[in-house]
């Protein structure tokens, strides 16, 4: 059973969709091993840094929600029960905290949304490849619209990288200047 159905359906439909193309071999090449790769890593990565994303906030948003619960129930009058209040509250408060900090450093949120528009982008150029549509309406066939496709597609990749190195190296002098206090 394969961990991710969706990406394997998206294999086989393009591959399928690639061999109905008139290309040549080196082209058909291309579309699996540099434009299909890309998209199905990156739907990969987008998946990953979603799933992460979501389970950090939602533990930050319903930890957010029983601290004040178990703060207003400090004092029952019952020992053992204010004790064990007590250390769940500072336990689920080190939790909330925790999870908010992992997402602040990791900017899994940030992440998923760059990737998704990354990805979302690829698969259209695929798609209007295929169909002869949008950019491609000018071609009469996919022989002459393949090297503007692979031209597109390269253009999103590097732009993917560019943004993607920017936004880490940013985060990355952000960091460095709040820890020397200029921030």
């Amino acid at each position: 059973m394969s961990k991710d159905p969706y990406r394997d359906q998206l294999k086989q439909e393009f591959g399928t969709l690639f061999d109905t193309l008139k290309l040549d071999e080196t082209q058909r090449h291309y579309l699996r091993s540099r434009w299909l790769d890309q998209v199905l890593w990156m739907e990969g990565k987008a998946g990953k840094a979603r799933d992460r994303y979501y389970r950090l906030r939602l533990t930050t948003i319903i930890g957010g929600v029983l601290v004040p619960v178990l703060v207003s129930l400090n004092n029952i009058g019952n020992r053992n029960l204010d004790v064990t209040v007590r250390w769940s509250t500072v336990g689920i408060s080190t939790v909330v905290a925790a999870c908010a900090a992992v997402e602040e450093f990791f900017k899994y949120g940030e992440r998923w949304r760059h990737y998704r528009r990354s990805v979302e982008s690829l698969k259209t150029q695929g798609w209007q490849f295929s169909q002869l549509t949008g950019l491609y309406t000018q071609y009469p066939n996919h022989e002459d619209a393949f090297d503007f496709f692979a031209s597109q597609i390269e253009d999103i990749i590097q732009k993917d990288v560019e943004i993607y190195s920017t936004t880490v190296a940013l985060a990355q002098k952000h960091e460095e200047g709040a820890k020397q206090g200029q921030f």
